[in-house]
């Protein structure tokens, strides 16, 4: 397992040179988080991430125990499976956080990922890790007024919720210019 300075890092796709940045804070319980990974984020990934435009860093915002146990399971992935397990525990939304048994089903969906049970049971009992997501969604709120997910941060303007593509194409070629 990373450490946790590792785990709580930035989590950015992209090149690290683009000359817009995306901050998004989202709930991994959220389900409108769920549907700007599945429907929005592909295509913002296809015109302006995969062409050098855009570098997206991903911040967790939590809202609820689950939603922060299936956020501290991603980062305890490590940086090289972060996104691929950020991908499974939204494809299983709905079974992880709505279930009666939530570390049963958080495991089934972290082994999806390559992560076994006694890891998720490690990962979920380090404190220091919990601590710092928190603390991340602490200084969202401050910060950048984040009080809801899905949120985003586009060059220093704070956009909430979970906008069509082509509403984020228009802020994006906007920040591009």
């Amino acid at each position: 397992m990373p450490t946790v300075e590792t785990m709580l890092q930035d989590m950015v796709i992209g090149d690290p040179k683009a000359p817009v940045t995306i901050i998004e804070y989202a709930s991994l319980g959220c389900p409108h988080c769920k549907a700007f990974h599945t429907e929005t984020l592909p295509q913002i990934k296809k015109k302006y991430i995969d062409t050098g435009k855009v570098k997206m860093i991903f911040r967790d915002f939590p809202l609820g125990t689950p939603a922060l146990a299936a956020s501290m399971v991603a980062r305890c992935s490590g940086p090289a499976r972060y996104f691929g397990m950020l991908e499974i525990l939204f494809r299983d939304q709905i079974i992880w956080s709505h279930g009666q048994n939530v570390l049963g089903s958080l495991q089934a969906s972290a082994k999806k990922g390559g992560m076994s049970g006694t890891q998720v049971s490690e990962c979920l009992r380090l404190e220091p890790l919990m601590i710092g997501i928190r603390r991340i969604a602490e200084e969202a709120q401050k910060n950048h007024g984040v009080n809801s997910t899905p949120s985003f941060v586009i060059q220093g303007e704070t956009i909430a919720g979970a906008l069509p593509f082509g509403e984020f194409s228009a802020i994006i070629d906007r920040a591009l210019k």
